[in-house]
């Protein structure tokens, strides 16, 4: 492996929201990230969980934000919805959707009919939508109550704007969870289907998963056993990353995209120069001085391996990082 991160992967599989955009504003360093991929050959794929735009419109928003993209070069949560779909149904059966117009594009390209109303379907697919009411969770209830299949784009329980975290998909999904007592499939991150869609998409062989959130980007990353970079630029914060099970660790870790031209060495969790730490008696000692992010991976590398979460010691760095003593 080269001493760049970029160097070691033959792809990148960018999430958007809180990794290179929040809403209309993109993250600072990302359209540079991204160039400096393209520019080295390194094949970039942008794999989103919101199902609420098309790829057409996924990719005009990121080349306005200063990231020239393709459709082609855009994965959704509701392409891998409707592969799921399409694979489960007959071509023509009618799909309740609760999403908008791009969802209800990918059910029709698959060859199935959406509708808005339960009668007579085979299949809800939810995705996130701003118009999504109460009569169109009262449908799907309906629908999914009577046997039809239930397939949730994705789980997020938020969607990181420039005004905050707001509710996600999840949120909805947890609704009709609450109401019918079902639990639907998952088509988008941290499930298999819209992962194995991108990294196929890209034809990588060694592809990285590049992501903000612990329960989706990395969870989903672990599952397809792939290598992940968290960047710390969305959902995630450290106190997060230390308390993360071994299903939602990352690789590397990083502020933000800038990092993919930084060396290996520099991202990976681990011990770093100029921190010393020592578990002794469920406490981790801190001593040293230097990068608090180094701290953080060094950090990470100790309470993973710990038996039981150990306390952290007191150190002016932990303020930095938004942690305090446990």
């Amino acid at each position: 492996m080269g001493d760049r991160l970029l160097d070691g992967y033959d792809a990148l599989l960018f999430d958007l929201d809180g990794t290179v955009y929040r809403g209309g504003q993109a993250i600072s360093g990302a359209a540079a990230a991204v160039a400096a991929a393209r520019a080295d050959g390194t094949t970039v794929r942008f794999v989103t969980n919101n199902a609420s735009r098309s790829p057409a419109q996924v990719a005009e928003h990121l080349t306005g934000l200063g990231v020239p993209t393709e459709p082609g070069e855009v994965s959704t949560s509701a392409q891998a919805a409707a592969a799921v779909l399409a694979a489960r149904l007959t071509p023509g059966e009618h799909v309740l959707v609760l999403g908008t117009s791009a969802l209800a594009a990918e059910v029709t390209a698959v060859g199935l009919t959406p509708v808005r109303t339960a009668d007579g379907v085979a299949a809800v697919v939810q995705g996130l939508s701003p118009d999504l009411s109460w009569n169109d969770l009262a449908e799907a209830a309906v629908a999914i109550n009577a046997g039809a299949l239930w397939i949730a784009c994705n789980v997020d329980r938020t969607l990181p704007t420039e005004r905050g975290l707001l509710p996600g998909n999840g949120s909805l999904v947890h609704a009709l969870r609450y109401a019918t007592e079902r639990e639907p499939e998952v088509a988008g991150k941290p499930a298999t289907p819209l992962m194995d869609e991108s990294v196929r998409a890209a034809a990588a062989h060694r592809p990285l998963v590049v992501g903000d959130r612990l329960d989706t980007d990395i969870e989903g990353a672990v599952t397809a056993g792939l290598d992940s970079l968290l960047v710390l630029t969305g959902v995630a914060t450290p106190a997060d990353v230390l308390a993360a099970g071994p299903e939602a660790r990352p690789t590397y870790l990083a502020a933000d995209l800038t990092a993919i031209t930084a060396p290996v060495a520099d991202l990976e969790i681990g011990p770093k120069p100029g921190w010393s730490l020592r578990l002794e008696h469920d406490t981790i000692t801190i001593t040293g001085d230097g990068d608090p992010l180094d701290l953080l991976r060094a950090l990470c590398a100790t309470t993973w391996s710990a038996p039981t979460p150990p306390h952290l010691g007191d150190h002016p760095a932990l303020a930095t990082l938004g942690l305090t003593r446990r």
